[in-house]
């Protein structure tokens, strides 16, 4: 057994943005179709045709932002096919699904899932092949209040309030099937899209805020991403800058390649690499948000003064991340993806990241939420098991909307990391401290130096018997949560076992 310590300093005035915790669902394998949705006529029990077994626990987290319809499949989806009670039946061929779509789980529908789990909704619009009328009128149909033809349409399908979506995708990964553009097409597409869309008012006659997200770069490609962030704010700043007000880059740790490994079968080399490869993602954020912030710089400012124009800004938004393993290429339904340990520890650690760059990064999206990639929620006929990742969600919800700390920590290393990587917030007198032990197979001795007089309210630890076991239909419990209280071992001094490859949380009342 190793010991490390872990030292506990000041609070920062860095607050952690709830909509790092943000989910991503996409009608892409059975991630919707048989995974959320099975309709209000399925004998699998259901919500208003929610599967009960997902959105109680999902509604459970309180998702801050669900993002939809993709993705990829948002470049060919039009929203009428998804509306009112004749809907036409078209093909999906989104990475691998390859099936008839009978569009039920549509706009209307996507809405009550946002109401039903309190989460804030993200809409993609079709930049590829839809129309900038298209993607006007979608949002006359979810936000006006007036009474017009559109509005009209929305109350007929049963929601007679609008629904006041604020956030707004324009395109996605318009560099790869978005549609192949250089930056340069793309914000000629994003000025003539954003300049389109209307104004709404909210119930008490303010303006109703919208936010319009930049497709940003591939966050997998060092040197592509760098010179598509580069010439992307180049061509905004041409003339009188579009309404911006986010960059949505996309970042998955790829397990592929000769090296690659399964889900749940792996060594000890399998393990380091996969934990090594998500924190890379910390680079690239502090990478693109040095550009982000390069690229506003260079923005002219407006001439004349009949239009004051207010400083540029725009946030950086990871609208896709997760483990991305090889054997998800040739699954069916596409990209279904089991969960193991591993795949916990490095959710935690990437969390961890978010967290730690929270005056950076504003929000972050799961990919996806049920079936497919890093999913929270597994789903075969009418079981559903929930997974490891969806755990670590659970256990790190009181960082949302608390304070970053100082912390610093000394552990000896184990496969090129430290064997305990740690991180605090504080909120309303709470310390939370998680405590990630990166050992393949040696447990650690943690001592917590608080510095100050403490209560310890909690203490939880999710760990396996060995790091590739994953809950299954058979057993869907093997990988849970467990209390793990740690013990006081002098004045304002904690001590905690961590059992190897485990994730833990600690909340301290100060």
């Amino acid at each position: 057994m190793q010991t490390v310590s872990v030292h506990i300093g000041n609070t920062t005035q860095t607050v952690i943005p709830p909509a790092l915790h943000s989910q991503f669902i996409e009608h892409l394998g059975s991630c919707i179709t048989g995974g959320l949705w099975v309709g209000k006529e399925s004998a699998i029990p259901n919500i208003e045709g929610f599967r009960k077994d997902v959105l109680e626990p999902l509604a459970a987290l309180r998702p801050p932002v669900i993002r939809w319809p993709g993705g990829c499949f948002a470049d060919t989806y039009h929203w009428r096919d998804g509306i009112g009670k004749d809907r036409p039946v078209t093909f999906n061929g989104n990475f691998g699904t390859d099936r008839p779509e009978d569009n039920t789980f549509g706009t209307d529908e996507f809405m009550r899932l946002c109401a039903l789990t309190g989460a804030e909704p993200w809409l993609n619009i079709n930049l590829m092949s839809g129309t900038v009328r298209e993607a006007a009128e979608w949002a006359e149909y979810v936000n006006r209040a007036e009474p017009t033809a559109l509005s009209a349409l929305r109350r007929k399908n049963g929601s007679e309030a609008p629904y006041g979506v604020k956030l707004w995708g324009i395109g996605n990964e318009v560099w790869a099937g978005g549609g192949n553009m250089t930056p340069e097409d793309y914000v000629s597409l994003y000025r003539r899209f954003t300049s389109a869309m209307p104004r709404f008012k909210t119930p008490d006659g303010s303006p109703l805020p919208q936010y319009f997200i930049l497709s940003g770069p591939d966050g997998n490609k060092p040197k592509e991403r760098v010179n598509w962030t580069r010439d992307l704010f180049a061509a905004l700043a041409r003339y009188r800058q579009p309404k911006l007000d986010a960059l949505d880059l996309h970042f998955y740790n790829w397990n592929v390649g000769p090296e690659a490994d399964t889900e749940d079968r792996f060594d000890e080399a399998g393990w380091y690499r996969v934990l090594k490869g998500a924190l890379e993602i910390e680079t690239v954020i502090r990478e693109q948000y040095a550009l982000i912030e390069e690229g506003l710089a260079r923005f002219p400012a407006p001439e004349g003064d009949l239009f004051p124009a207010q400083k540029p800004a725009c946030r950086l938004i990871i609208g896709e991340w997760g483990n991305w393993h090889q054997p998800a290429f040739a699954a069916r339904p596409a990209l279904w993806q089991q969960c193991a340990m591993r795949d916990a520890v490095t959710s935690a650690l990437t969390l961890d990241v978010f967290h730690r760059n929270a005056d950076k990064l504003s929000a972050a999206c799961c990919a996806q939420t049920v079936n497919v990639l890093n999913s929270l929620f597994l789903t075969e006929g009418d079981r559903t098991v929930l997974t490891p990742h969806y755990y670590v969600y659970r256990m790190y919800k009181p960082h949302r909307g608390g304070k970053l700390v100082e912390i610093s920590a000394s552990a000896p290393e184990t496969g090129g990391l430290p064997a305990v990587m740690a991180l605090a917030s504080e909120k309303d007198g709470v310390v939370t401290v998680n405590l990630v032990c990166t050992s393949y197979s040696v447990p650690c001795r943690a001592e917590i130096h608080l510095g100050r007089e403490a209560d310890v309210l909690s203490g939880e630890t999710l760990s396996a018997e060995k790091p590739t076991d994953c809950n299954t239909f058979d057993e869907p419990f093997r990988v849970v949560p467990h209390q793990n209280l740690p013990e006081k071992a002098g004045e304002g001094k904690f001590a905690v076992t961590l059992p190897a490859g485990s994730v833990s949380v600690m909340r301290f009342q100060v």
